[in-house]
């Protein structure tokens, strides 16, 4: 699948200021060309960019240079259809995209796409040949998949060799899967009822005709796809790679995407709740929501890459070369019904998830407290999914401040020694959230520095809104992870710069920047817009012309000086994570805006700071004897391996035996996770006739506690705050703060 056809992962953002508050600048230009709208979309876009951007770049041939690497990259990136010859005529304007951009002229948008649709054409041909005749998996035979270790092929030979292997490697995956069916295996190594079907022995050779049939069908609709491509989509790309070279969250949202964008925060519907996007190999999850059936079934995960959708006890279908949205409509249906996932996990093994439709609620993205009841004591556990605000007034302005404050309450009346803040897997949200919740555990002081360009830090404090002085000032742990992002590290920062409690997890993703999306067609004189409306006829189906900007105009600090940005929040104790080697995140994109420094605000830290070297040691030497978290270690390995070799052999025995490896390991992990002494929970006395009311609030409070119960992280964190309770936990500098 093309890079252009991957959807950002979409943080929740902290949207500030009205979206109606432009500046005055008009688009009056008068052209009359076939790209009229396409030249307004591009001059309004760099004028607000220029404006309002918080790092606006110079337009020079160096951004060109970008422009012209993202585009590439964007049409291109796996080097599957491009040859030398294309690239030599689109290099003549790798330093004159920013004199186009200055003068409106889309010369490049143009010779690159004719020249992209020219070798669609061609690679079809390549795909229909070489799919007619039988491949042999006998040969030591390889194919290197990292774009960055491949040059363009130097003609079309070449290329059409190129295609051969890609297509010999995909119809080696299926027909491995076919083969293994038939043995009464699936691809994740676990043993399956033969079907009828199955019992008819096929020959190899006939299992590689199915496997190539299937691989055949496959790319009929990824080149479907892309001959079908609309004008709005190849703008789309060119506009984004434009606007991706200022920064990776500033999106140029074309009027059929700013219509998807809307749609996607309303809304409740009947499916499994993840987020998803586009790649080469299927749909990757990119957020597992909360409160969700995913979520409840516990198996599928962020960076599952999905194979094939099933319903039911039904054959599954390949999803590879389908449309997001197709492969969206497969996964939701039915309330009640099931849908099983076959995934790809990090580390190359296979898994087959079975998951149980129902409403997607957002009334499960609250707060929820509980009591983890362990031999050496009561640990309160706070789980927060988001720092939500109801500024619409639909929850009676409920916020995630006051419910976590009023979580905390439950758990100081029921005596825990200690509590955790779970904001793994928080994307972010409100920043007066934030502040006021940080607020709940230090007296007053900073929390957070914003800056926009060229101007001073706003300094957020808390005014002990929601109480006076601290409400709790015991034993307290935050969890966070590399899908913690935006607010969830702004929390966490506070906390570790006030040395009031220990951050443990995985370093957070690096998201320190602030953005507002802004319609467009607002910039539009009346004349113009008039103009473009007559010859725009699928205007109305988007109510928007010429769409929208979402753009980067403020940043993050510490109260200690440090940005949020690209670096993330270190954690004090790190756990072992399958992600632990490589870079993933805001570090991951060259455009990120760089980590810096402002002057730090002055703060006093908590009067008991956290030993965090003590809790540290202490924490290493449990994990050091933990299987399970040896084997996370191995599988972090793997994955590092993969990700610097992406060499894979098309040798059916070599490919059978790499398989097998990765199984092997997911199995040791699984057969593991069975040996751990599972933690014991209780609600809060204050929530039992809410939870009890019904057998689906039962069931519910059932599935929450089900999901955790198992987790070896939770589990070291809670021996993290009993280590906390002791007095070598605390460098004694004072008695506490009340």
């Amino acid at each position: 699948m093309l890079q252009f056809m991957k959807n950002k992962i979409l943080i929740p953002l902290l949207i500030l200021g009205g979206l109606a508050a432009f500046f005055s600048f008009k688009y009056t230009g008068d052209d009359s060309g076939v790209d009229k709208k396409e030249r307004v979309a591009l001059e309004i876009v760099m004028k607000k960019i220029k404006d309002e951007h918080y790092a606006p770049r110079d337009i020079n041939d160096s951004f060109s240079a970008k422009v012209f690497h993202s585009v590439m990259e964007q049409l291109d990136y796996d080097k599957r259809f491009f040859t030398q010859k294309e690239m030599a005529q689109l290099n003549e304007y790798q330093f004159k995209i920013d004199d186009e951009i200055k003068t409106g002229d889309l010369a490049f948008y143009h010779k690159a796409f004719d020249l992209f649709a020219k070798q669609i054409k061609l690679t079809e041909g390549f795909y229909k040949e070489l799919l007619d005749k039988p491949f042999e998996f006998t040969s030591k035979e390889e194919i290197q998949m990292d774009p960055e270790k491949l040059q363009y092929a130097a003609n079309e030979a070449e290329l059409k060799e190129r295609w051969r292997k890609i297509l010999k490697l995909k119809v080696l995956q299926k027909y491995v899967e076919l083969k293994k069916a038939q043995e009464g295996e699936g691809l994740d190594g676990e043993k399956k009822a033969v079907t009828d079907k199955d019992k008819k022995k096929k020959t190899d050779q006939e299992l590689e005709a199915e496997a190539r049939q299937s691989v055949t069908k496959m790319h009929d609709r990824y080149f479907k796809k892309l001959n079908n491509m609309k004008d709005d989509m190849r703008f789309s790309v060119f506009m984004n790679a434009i606007t991706g070279t200022e920064d990776p969250h500033t999106d140029y949202l074309a009027p059929e995407v700013k219509k998807r964008f809307n749609e996607s925060m309303s809304g409740a519907f009947f499916g499994i709740g993840a987020q998803l996007k586009e790649e080469d190999e299927g749909v990757r999850i990119v957020e597992v929501l909360p409160g969700t059936p995913a979520q409840k079934q516990g198996d599928l995960k962020a960076n599952d890459l999905i194979l094939k959708v099933g319903q039911g006890a039904e054959e599954p279908v390949d999803i590879q070369g389908m449309e997001i949205d197709e492969v969206i409509s497969k996964i939701k249906g039915r309330k009640g019904t099931e849908v099983r996932l076959t995934v790809k996990k990090p580390d190359g093994s296979i898994k087959v998830i079975p998951i149980v439709r129902d409403k997607v609620e957002q009334q499960e993205t609250f707060a929820k407290s509980l009591i983890i009841n362990d031999k050496e004591g009561p640990v309160g556990y706070i789980y927060l999914p988001s720092f939500y605000a109801d500024f619409e007034g639909i929850n009676n302005g409920r916020s995630c401040a006051q419910d976590v404050a009023i979580e905390v309450q439950k758990l100081k009346a029921a005596g825990v020694k200690g509590i955790i803040l779970d904001l793994r897997y928080n994307g972010g949200g409100s920043l007066q959230d934030v502040v006021e919740m940080a607020g709940l555990f230090i007296d007053e002081g900073p929390m957070v520095q914003v800056k926009t360009s060229g101007i001073g830090a706003s300094v957020y404090k808390d005014r002990n809104h929601l109480t006076k002085g601290v409400l709790y000032d015991g034993p307290l742990a935050i969890m966070v992870n590399n899908s913690s992002a935006s607010a969830s590290e702004i929390m966490a920062a506070a906390m570790q710069d006030y040395k009031r409690a220990v951050i443990v997890g995985a370093t957070t993703y690096g998201k320190g920047t602030v953005q507002k999306v802004v319609p467009l067609d607002d910039m539009i004189d009346a004349v113009t817009y008039r103009d473009l409306l007559a010859t725009s006829p699928d205007a109305g189906n988007s109510n928007s012309l010429i769409g929208a900007l979402k753009i980067t105009m403020q940043k993050f600090y510490r109260i200690s000086g440090g940005s949020t940005q690209l670096k993330g929040v270190v954690p004090d104790i790190t756990f072992p994570d399958v992600y632990k080697y490589i870079d993933i995140g805001e570090r991951r994109d060259k455009a990120a805006l760089p980590w810096d420094t402002i002057p730090a605000q002055p703060y006093k830290l908590w009067n008991n700071p956290v030993n965090t070297g003590s809790l540290l040691a202490a924490s290493q030497k449990r994990m050091n004897t933990n299987p399970n978290f040896m084997l996370i270690e191995q599988s972090a390995q793997r994955v590092k391996k993969q990700e610097d070799d992406k060499v894979y052999s098309l040798n059916e025995a070599e490919y059978r035996k790499e398989l097998e490896e990765a199984n092997a390991l997911s199995k040791k992990i699984e057969a593991e996770e069975k040996n751990i002494i599972p933690l014991v929970f209780t609600n809060p006395a204050e929530d039992l006739a809410v939870i009890n009311k019904d057998s689906v609030t039962i069931r519910k409070n059932e599935d929450f506690m089900k999901l955790r119960k198992n987790d070896i992280y939770l589990s070291e964190t809670v021996n993290i705050i009993h280590d906390m309770a002791k007095p070598a936990a605390r460098l004694n500098m004072g008695t506490g703060m009340r």
